[in-house]
């Protein structure tokens, strides 16, 4: 069987994660490009949870700053077999969960922490935990 079938399941979660990554790109950059005297590169530093281009620019912020260890441990578990139905709900559950965080971050304009964005935020973190802990397992039943 193809790895591409093995995977099949864990590879249309990693495309929808740069799909997401692609759209939280556009809003951030067309959100805050539409400001009066937009400067490329800079955020207003007077700008709060109260002003979108801020919640857009920090919720793409926020992905970027946890994209590179999810994709390695994804990246790892691809290279060394990891079980594909684990492999897979982990990467749809960190995927979801970045969604949300997503859609509550453009939603609620709120400095309280932990907001509702928060658990959602910890809920990828928990993924992301998890895909290291299946490579880890995966390495040591070798």
């Amino acid at each position: 069987m193809a790895l591409s079938a093995v995977y099949n399941m864990p590879m249309w979660g990693m495309v929808c994660l740069v799909i997401l990554v692609i759209a939280q790109w556009l809003v951030a950059t067309v959100v805050k490009a539409s400001q009066p005297g937009a400067v490329p590169g800079k955020i207003d530093e007077n700008l709060s949870h109260d002003s979108f281009v801020f919640r857009a620019h920090r919720t793409y912020m926020n992905t970027l700053e946890n994209l590179p260890a999810m994709l390695l441990a994804a990246f790892i578990a691809f290279l060394i077999g990891a079980n594909p139905l684990w492999l897979g709900g982990l990467i749809w559950l960190y995927v979801a969960a970045r969604v949300v965080h997503m859609a509550l971050y453009y939603a609620i304009a709120t400095e309280r922490n932990p907001s509702p964005r928060s658990y959602f935020f910890m809920l990828g973190f928990l993924a992301n935990l998890g895909l290291v802990v299946l490579c880890v397992t995966t390495l040591l039943e070798r």
